[in-house]
């Protein structure tokens, strides 16, 4: 089970020449975090093998878009997405993630996740989009929030001609890390 953390407002950030690197099971429990992972997330190997990669998931983040990642990733194609992490002492930080399946014979193993930190501008432009998720995920209930966040965001990207991908992807390319 999930422990409760209480978010702090504190951020944590790391070098752009830096990686966050993990490995899962094709359930999202983790089989694999390098260095980097453990000394941005005060995780150690101990705290997070064979625990759900939620181990880290913020209360910010909206569950729309881990809906639109599982619902990505196993399908076998790679994911490309901003996400908002917790360490294990509450504290936060950004970073932009690329989620590939591990795939042999056509079965999916589980997946790699590499994680680079995001640029202070793409931040700024997701934290509303992610707000306004989390507002809706909020007034749908339960048992809707996931569809009904993943829906406005895609109709939202849809209206300035941008599929999720391609606009996160632009976004990180846009925007030097500063």
């Amino acid at each position: 089970m999930k422990r409760k953390i209480t978010p702090t407002q504190t951020e944590v950030t790391f070098s752009p020449d830096e990686q966050i690197i993990s490995k899962t099971d094709p359930k999202g429990r983790i089989t694999y975090i390098n260095r980097v992972f453990m000394k941005v997330s005060g995780f150690t190997e101990e705290d997070a093998l064979g625990v759900q990669h939620n181990l880290v998931r913020h209360p910010d983040m909206p569950r729309g878009a881990f809906k639109h990642l599982w619902d990505t990733i196993a399908q076998g194609h790679e994911w490309f997405g901003f996400v908002k992490n917790i360490t294990k002492e509450g504290h936060f930080y950004w970073v932009f993630a690329n989620v590939t399946p591990d795939i042999e014979a056509g079965r999916i193993l589980g997946y790699f996740s590499v994680r680079r930190q995001a640029p202070r501008a793409a931040i700024a432009v997701i934290e509303p989009l992610y707000a306004e998720m989390r507002r809706i995920e909020q007034e749908a209930g339960a048992a809707k929030a996931c569809d009904a966040s993943l829906a406005w965001l895609t109709a939202h990207l849809a209206e300035k001609g941008h599929t999720y991908e391609s606009f996160v992807l632009n976004l990180f390319q846009s925007h030097p890390n500063a």
